[in-house]
């Protein structure tokens, strides 16, 4: 073995120790230069390879009618900018080239923005371009100034994606985004195809600058998660000029939501109420039409009159205007004492001349100026709208008992709450008695039950008033009123909505029976007469009310009327519920004769919309299916009797006798064959009319000369 020879290796550890150190120090060193010497040239290089991550939106679903058609959709909107240091504000070859192109291609630039935009002028154009090219911008942390705006608007509104297009192929403006500096910001906009149709219902979306949006109302609203998806995120990544994006997590588009709204039924329910809001100046509207098994709303029209005199759907008052609903009311109570046993159909009531004390207040009946109905059963009772009828038979059977009969109306469902799929829903607010309260709204006085029974001292939206008709159209089972069927994702059904019943049975089958035998009667021998239809039955109960003005009263100057009408169609087999409410001042007001001839109109379109025909009875058994043959081109006419199968032997058809430079006789020709006939004698026509020849100007056998022009007229 060797010996270890300590020396030569702490020599060579030595030099290795020394290299290391220069080399440490030369690191230090040359980092120390990069920090100071290079440093701007380090920053530039590090900003060329700039990395960002974005949101990326999703697509917001789209709502559909309840047969696929669209009512609401989202479309891409642009706004167009200019940013005028684009490419740097040194004095390089790129900014003199950039410059020389503006000056060169500036007045066709703003022609062509003319022409694309024709509100304004090449010149205003002009203007304003040149505008932003001298602003001066300065730096709020720094301080210094340079000249041309970053991001200045070409045109103030938002333009579609094949405008933009247009745009973008103009002179200048078809540079690269970092050269030239056109570029725009892109938004998410709202489209109903059907424009303001069932407006409130479907909802609204609020666009704000930087592609932001807000549901403000309706189904957008309240299925905003649904329909506005899950943000996705992009990664941009900056290599010197160019920007590379690469999605890092996608977006999750919106789902499509498939509504119960069919458009045709829609469209006519409120082209039916806006004109009966017209015929009588009415301030305000509403129409709801159900479908009886399911509950689904087929139609819903809220209809206000506007600043500007026309009528604008501006809230959703079918399911949030709380009133008091009048006459309508007046079934609920009589299904309640039906219900109860307390009266049958036969039980009569003394209404005498049509004005009755009730605890100090005078009952009246809209006919008490002449003479009242007398005596008068029940079910005669709501078939004329007798206030004292009601009023009567519900004091006398709850008045020592009031909370028992507000405990039935709950009971038959008409305070029930819906739990609707509307942010701004309220439910009824129908109060059980309390006479120590100090609060005056939920005060219970000795007139609160008789006036409560005929629809006053209480609120209920019309929503709630149809869902209990329809209950009583569906044999007492009561449905919650159903504004959403199913929810559709990448084309695949992905959740349903099925129909649901809030109420077995709302009151016994024999009350309901009953009831739906005195709301026919209403109909074909009652105030509701207009309502009805000569080709099916219809069922239904009139309203006409006064609307309280707060403190002020029912008669606080000009009085205004709450009108109504609520029923079924056809009587014999319900299929839709429809209630139908009008807001007017001032007389004539009748429930009846307003709101019931909306009904009328929305309840014939409606079945006869659903009316199916046979094929065959288009066909007149009486008559012979023989086709006329005119005049002209024999063998086409043989060729077509052989395809209809008929015998053309059957059919005299004479081929017309031609001679050269003769004028044929075209009378009864088709004006094809009557144009080449006379076109191939050198002769020119000119035809007045369509069909077939039943006049020519020149007669039938006359020597034909070059250059006679023949006027044939038609029939």
């Amino acid at each position: 073995m060797s010996k270890f020879n300590k020396d030569k290796v702490m020599q060579r550890y030595l030099i290795v120790a020394v290299l290391l150190t220069l080399v440490g120090v030369a690191v230090i060193a040359k980092a120390g230069y990069m920090m100071t010497a290079k440093k701007s040239y380090w920053e530039t290089v590090a900003n060329s390879l700039k990395s960002d991550c974005d949101s990326v939106r999703p697509n917001r679903g789209n709502i559909l009618s309840c047969d696929g058609q669209l009512l609401a959709s989202s479309i891409p909107e642009y706004k167009i900018f200019m940013d005028y240091q684009a490419g740097g504000n040194e004095d390089t070859a790129w900014v003199h080239k950039r410059d020389t192109l503006w000056r060169n291609n500036l007045d066709s630039l703003c022609e062509g923005l003319h022409t694309i935009f024709p509100a304004w002028t090449a010149e205003q154009f002009k203007t304003r371009l040149e505008q932003g090219r001298n602003k001066v911008i300065v730096n709020p942390k720094t301080g210094v100034k340079t000249v041309g705006a970053r991001h200045w608007a070409v045109w103030p509104k938002r333009i579609s994606y094949s405008t933009y297009c247009e745009v973008a192929e103009l002179p200048f403006f078809n540079l690269p985004a970092n050269k030239g500096g056109f570029h725009y910001e892109k938004f998410e906009a709202r489209r109903r195809p059907f424009g303001s149709l069932a407006e409130r219902t479907i909802g609204g979306i609020r666009s704000f600058e930087g592609g932001r949006d807000t549901a403000r109302f309706g189904l957008e609203l309240y299925y905003d998660s649904l329909l506005r998806g899950k943000m996705g995120i992009q990664r941009k990544q900056k290599v010197l000029n160019k920007v590379v994006p690469f999605i890092m997590t996608p977006p999750i588009d919106g789902a499509d939501i498939v509504t119960t709204i069919d458009v045709s039924m829609q469209d006519l329910a409120e082209q039916a109420l806006v004109e009966e809001l017209k015929k009588w100046n009415a301030s305000m509207g509403v129409t709801i039409l159900m479908e009886v098994k399911t509950g689904d709303v087929k139609a819903i029209v809220n209809m206000r009159r506007g600043a500007d005199g026309e009528y604008h759907e501006l809230y959703n008052d079918a399911i949030s205007y709380r009133c008091e609903p009048g006459s309508v009311f007046k079934t609920a109570s009589f299904l309640v004492a039906l219900d109860d046993g307390v009266v049958d159909t036969n039980f009569v009531i003394p209404t005498g001349n049509g004005v009755m004390k009730m605890h100090g207040a005078n009952m009246k009946d809209h006919n008490w100026h002449h003479g009242g109905y007398g005596d008068i059963n029940v079910a005669r009772t709501l078939e004329v709208s007798s206030n004292i009828g009601v009023s009567y038979v519900i004091d006398k059977f709850y008045g020592s008992n009031p909370t028992k009969y507000v405990e039935g109306l709950y009971r038959v469902g008409i305070g029930e709450d819906l739990k609707l799929s509307f942010i701004g829903y309220l439910p009824p607010n129908i109060r059980m008695p309390n006479t120590t309260t100090t609060d005056r709204a939920k005060y219970w006085s000795k007139t609160t039950l008789p006036w409560m029974s005929i629809g006053y001292e209480t609120q209920i939206a019309p929503i709630n008033t149809v869902t209990f008709y329809n209950a009583i159209a569906n044999n007492g089972k009561m449905m919650r009123p159903r504004f959403v069927k199913e929810f559709i994702k990448d084309g695949e059904v992905v959740a349903t909505v099925q129909p649901e019943v809030i109420k077995d049975q709302i009151a016994k089958p024999q009350s309901i029976r009953t009831m739906q035998t005195i709301l026919r009667h209403v109909v074909s021998q009652g105030l509701g007469k207009k309502a009805g239809s000569h080709s099916f039955q219809v069922a239904g109960k009139t309203g006409t009310a006064q609307v309280s003005q707060g403190h002020g009263g029912y008669k606080n100057g000009t009085v205004e009327y709450w009108l109504s009408f609520c029923g079924y169609f056809p009587a014999d087999n319900p299929q839709y519920t429809c209630i139908v409410c009008l807001k007017k001042l001032g007389l004539p007001a009748s429930g009846g004769a307003m709101s019931g001839a909306v009904f009328h109109k929305i309840s014939e379109g409606v079945m006869a919309k659903s009316l199916k025909l046979r094929v065959e009875d288009a066909c007149d058994s009486s008559s012979v299916f023989q086709p006329d043959v005119k005049s002209g081109d024999v063998t086409a006419a043989n060729y077509v009797l052989n395809r209809l199968n008929i015998n053309a032997s059957d059919i005299n058809i004479e081929a017309p006798e031609f001679r050269q430079h003769v004028m044929p006789n075209t009378i009864g020709m088709g004006a094809r064959d009557a144009v080449y006939r006379i076109e191939s004698q050198g002769v020119k026509v000119r035809l007045i009319g369509i069909g077939s020849v039943k006049h020519q100007s020149i007669a039938p056998g006359t020597v034909l000369k070059s250059g006679m022009v023949c006027t044939l007229e038609l029939k």
